[in-house]
């Protein structure tokens, strides 16, 4: 185990040395380039033949519709199938199609709509393919560097995607840039051809009714959770306003800043290296402030610019202002993904996930359609009433139960954590009873099978410990021999760098932490302190490798480890309204009744 420690965190680089990696990399590359090249050349496109924003508008639901309506079950039938020829008949039915673009237009703009579905729908396939393919190409250790290095390759070419439509609609004929697209797909397509990949062993047949059954189980949860129902309400009017913002962008960019198509495509481009930027600094700025902070200061942000955007009549301005504007938006992605996984019991994410990523892509498409009012009233007052929505959004999330939270209570978590050391610490605790053990197999339904044999002889070794608040739990650089699950209450882990306290993360009931110090025997890396009155179960490093036997266990230990490390997957660029492959595997997947 010390060995399997020493090894999580690789060289980045190092996967690319794996063949197959290498090959589903470039395919993920290009293909994604392709998607957004398609999307954007075909907007321009609508507009050069209508000049309407409504007509842009329903392209850009004809991209993001087959999310809601493919997209929930495409993977039902990816876990039955054989993924390589998936991906590899996709790829190449999508470059079929894009090629066929420029010779059905003369026969009617339908066509483009129509090839636009079909394209789209393609990729509600390809998507969960590739998703279940990495795990297979990346050992555990390398996982979280191929996450990271996936996810970078998707957002460097969706931004050169941008750009190459902008170019190729502007500089040549724009079915040039069709062309380029269906010879994207084919080099995927090759990438594809060449993995070696063994085919999936699935466990029972994921069916439609159990993916709308646990779509069910999200949306009570979601609503339930009056955290999660705040944000659900905040979210409403900000999705509303960015699916405006970013379909009334083209005709904004076209008709009132008379800007070329090229530099329209600067426009896109430059706002999501921005998106990048700040998600980067995200990744290690997001414990200053509580999730619903930023969210907060990422809407109003977003809602003041923009609002200055609409009076602007500088392109150059406007380029790089747009690359601020994909700044100050990626802190609400981030700080909404915090607050679904902090607010969400460990068995309940994906499907909760999945039930707000569907009411968000609903809420996209009204936007999207609201853009058509432009042509009504003009493209900079709807513009502006975008830009107005954003700053209602971010003043209802700061009076809303939860999120409004105040900064005192960010910074008692800081204060805790800092004053850890001289904090009371755990004491020898009671032995563990039957009805502890129920109680956390209640908290981690993965514990639910196991046996009487194993539930006595986890009630025999296990301690409880009830603490207070503000004590300290476990210190980083200690050693131990135990792992502590929350039966009840919360806590908060942090980590002393070299720019002080950083919040790592909020525990809450049916969490865990401190299980791969007790296994391997290695140092603790962060304190960990009681946020709150808190009942822990301990349970001795002998005892957890027994009970890691069960693979449903063993799952949501690697997972944990995975999600630690790899928090930049939680980001998404807000023109594409996809879902999260891996909340869809939750979808697919049989659970104990909530």
């Amino acid at each position: 185990m010390a060995t399997y420690l020493q090894s999580l965190q690789p060289s980045p680089l190092a996967v690319f040395r794996k063949r197959s990696f290498t090959l589903l990399w470039l395919a993920q590359l290009v293909s994604t380039m392709g998607s957004a090249l398609t999307s954007l050349a075909a907007s321009i496109l609508i507009f050069r033949l209508t000049g309407s924003a409504l007509s842009v508008g329903f392209m850009l639901m004809a991209t993001a519709l087959p999310s809601l309506l493919v997209g929930l079950i495409a993977g039902v039938f990816v876990d039955q199938w054989n993924r390589k020829r998936i991906m590899l008949a996709t790829d190449l039915l999508r470059a079929l199609l894009a090629a066929l673009i420029p010779f059905l237009l003369p026969f009617g703009i339908g066509w483009l709509y129509l090839i636009v579905v079909l394209s789209s729908t393609l990729g509600q396939f390809w998507e969960p393919a590739h998703a279940t393919l990495l795990p297979e190409i990346a050992t555990d250790e390398e996982l979280a560097a191929a996450n990271a290095l996936i996810c970078i390759s998707a957002f460097g070419s969706t931004a050169v995607g941008f750009a190459a439509a902008g170019l190729l609609t502007s500089q040549y004929s724009i079915a040039w840039a069709f062309y380029v697209d269906a010879l994207t797909f084919l080099l995927s397509a090759a990438s594809i051809a060449r993995l070696n990949v063994a085919p999936l062993a699935t466990s029972g047949t994921p069916s439609m009714a159990m993916v709308l059954g646990n779509l069910r189980v999200g949306i009570r949860g979601l609503w339930a959770t009056p955290l999660l129902r705040s944000l659900l309400l905040s979210c409403v009017p900000a999705f509303f306003g960015i699916g405006l913002l970013n379909t009334v962008l083209l005709p904004f960019a076209l008709r009132a800043l008379h800007a070329t198509e090229f530099e329209y495509g600067l426009i896109e481009a430059f706002s999501s290296v921005g998106f990048v930027a700040g998600a980067l600094l995200m990744a290690r700025f997001a414990d200053r402030f509580h999730p619903g902070q930023w969210i907060a200061l990422s809407y109003l942000a977003l809602g003041i610019l923009c609002a200055g955007l609409s009076l602007a009549t500088s392109v150059p301005l406007v380029i790089g202002l747009y690359s601020v504007a994909g700044f100050v938006n990626a802190p609400n992605y981030v700080g909404r993904s915090l607050v679904i996984q902090r607010g969400t019991v460990r068995e309940m994410r994906g499907r909760v996930n999945s039930a707000f990523l569907v009411t968000r892509n609903v809420v996209f498409l009204m936007g999207m359609a609201a853009a058509g009012l432009a042509d009504l009233f003009g493209v900079r007052q709807v513009y502006l009433a975008g830009a107005l929505t954003m700053i209602g959004a971010g003043t209802l999330v700061l009076v809303l139960p939860g999120l409004g939270q105040p900064a005192a209570e960010w910074r008692r978590a800081m204060v805790m954590l800092r004053g850890a050391r001289g904090a009371p610490g755990l004491g020898r605790g009671i032995g563990a009873t039957r009805a502890d053990v129920d109680l956390l197999a209640l908290r981690v339904p993965a514990l639910a099978t196991l046996s009487v044999h194993d539930r006595r002889s986890l009630a025999q070794t296990a301690r409880v410990h009830d603490v207070a608040a503000g004590t300290a739990i476990v210190h980083q650089g200690d050693t131990s021999d135990a792992a502590y699950f929350i039966l009840d209450g919360r806590t908060v882990a942090g980590r002393d760098d070299e720019h002080g306290y950083r919040v790592l993360e909020v525990l809450n009931a049916g969490d865990f932490f401190g299980e791969i110090a007790a296994l391997a025997g290695v140092p603790r890396t962060a304190t960990v302190v009681a946020d709150r009155s808190t009942r822990l179960l301990r349970v001795p490093a002998a005892t957890l490798r027994h009970l890691m036997r069960d693979p449903r266990l063993n799952r949501i230990l690697l997972s944990k480890l995975t999600e630690r490390m790899v928090r930049m997957n939680m980001i998404d660029l807000p023109r594409f309204a996809g879902l999260d492959q891996r909340a869809l595997q939750e979808l697919r997947t049989q659970h104990p009744p909530a």
